[in-house]
């Protein structure tokens, strides 16, 4: 069976009720969008990520309620350097949605989620310990896996394979 091809107009992914919820709440912070392989992407600014999380958590239509995971990855050399990766559910739809919020190496940081979803908490934590990426309203950001003075922050790609000496 062939595989069909990525949609990534806004306007041709208006049925999808995340992207219809959030174009509706602020266009503009709505970068771009993407489904492929039956994955939806959306990529948002990085001032607007914990509204975004609270009308997709909170519409009757989209109800993505249940916070799936967190993750960042490092884009080295490239700019901008980071990006964090929000995945979502919605159990009673059974649809999955993937948020990405990008960030310049010069300034990672963004909202923290976990006044919507407490679960997020470690997950901030573990991002901040090993990428050095920021979570403003974070309840307790400190380090999660390294000593507390540890130096730098092992999982960029900058970082030194024998770390720094």
């Amino acid at each position: 069976m062939p595989i069909a091809p990525a949609i990534s107009k806004l306007e041709d992914l208006l049925e999808r009720p995340a992207v219809a919820a959030l174009l509706a709440w602020r266009r503009e912070a709505v970068q771009s969008a993407r489904f492929d392989r039956n994955e939806l992407t959306i990529y948002l600014e990085r001032g607007s990520i914990r509204e975004a999380c609270a009308i997709l958590k909170d519409s009757a239509e989209a109800q993505f309620s249940f916070f799936s995971d967190l993750t960042c990855v490092d884009l080295y050399p490239s700019e901008p350097r980071f990006e964090v990766v929000y995945h979502l559910l919605s159990m009673k739809r059974k649809d999955r949605v993937r948020l990405k919020v990008q960030l310049p190496g010069s300034d990672p940081s963004l909202e923290s989620i976990t006044p919507l979803w407490p679960a997020a908490n470690f997950f901030e934590r573990e991002i901040f310990d090993l990428f050095g990426v920021r979570f403003q309203g974070h309840p307790y950001l400190r380090r999660i896996l390294m000593p507390e003075d540890w130096e730098g922050h092992p999982l960029r790609k900058d970082y030194p394979v024998e770390g720094y000496r």
